[in-house]
Formats: C-alpha cells, structure tokens, sequence
C-alpha cells in the first residue's frame, strides 16, 4: 500500500514530461544560468566601485603642534 508499483511512477514520468517539455526545461535552465550570470556580474561591479577601507592616524597639524605648545608653556 505505501510502495509505488511501476505504473505509478510511468504515469508521473508521462505527466513531467507533458509539464516540462524538452524545450521548456532547457529553456528554464538557460534563465536560471543567464541570471546567475548577471547576479556574480553585478556582484563584482559592487565590489569594484568601492575602495578599500584604509584606517590611517591622523598625521598632526601645524594647528594641532600650537594647541601643544600653549598647553606645555
């Protein structure tokens, strides 16, 4: 009662194949491909328009060397 016979899974076979044509699931999988295409193209584009973080200490200015003077004096 649980297993499926033969004809069962003929049947379903004959239904996929009715469904998803040979022409419609190559051409559904083209899709899938051209969009995975695009995705990973618009992912590299992301990652090339921004520049690399850089943390840099902050060199000292003229006006900050002043502000130490006036403190030490």
């Amino acid at each position: 009662m649980g297993s499926f016979s033969i004809w069962h899974w003929l049947v379903v076979g004959i239904i996929i194949l009715l469904l998803f044509g040979r022409g419609r699931f190559s051409g559904m999988m083209g899709d899938v491909a051209k969009g995975i295409k695009e995705f990973k193209k618009g992912m590299a584009e992301d990652e090339d328009s921004k520049p690399a973080a850089r943390i840099e200490s902050p060199q000292p200015t003229v006006v900050d060397a002043e502000k130490q003077t006036d403190k030490t004096s």
